[in-house]
């Protein structure tokens, strides 16, 4: 025959350090951190300047993937034009990628060696 205590223990156990505190209600307090979170590492698409692709083509590709109008397609078309690249936009990793993709299959499509690529906003 098993005999089982009718009363509970009458020492009570101390929490070791570090553990939450009891109040007196004997519910567990814990100690709300708060916590920060950086936000996401951007990326800059830049596209560069080659002798082939015409100017035409850079300002469809700007107005059609990045959403700029005629005139803002034609600024930044110049500036790769005369320093060599340009940045056409700035996005978190996984969009800027996508936009490049979508660049450079496009210039493939039409016969042009228009190149793109992203690197990270410092």
């Amino acid at each position: 025959m098993v005999r089982m205590a009718t009363k509970p223990p009458s020492i009570t156990p101390v929490p070791p350090t570090g553990a939450p505190s009891r109040d007196d209600g004997g519910s567990v307090v814990l100690e709300r951190r708060t916590q920060k979170t950086q936000p996401p590492q951007m990326y800059q698409v830049v596209m560069l300047n080659d002798d082939y692709t015409p100017m035409e083509f850079v300002i469809v590709v700007l107005q059609e993937f990045f959403s700029k109008d005629r005139e803002a397609a034609t600024q930044i078309m110049l500036k790769i034009h005369l320093d060599g690249k340009g940045v056409c936009g700035v996005y978190s990793r996984d969009v800027a990628a996508t936009k490049v993709e979508q660049v450079r299959e496009a210039a493939h499509k039409a016969g042009h060696p228009l190149q793109c690529l992203s690197e990270p906003v410092e």
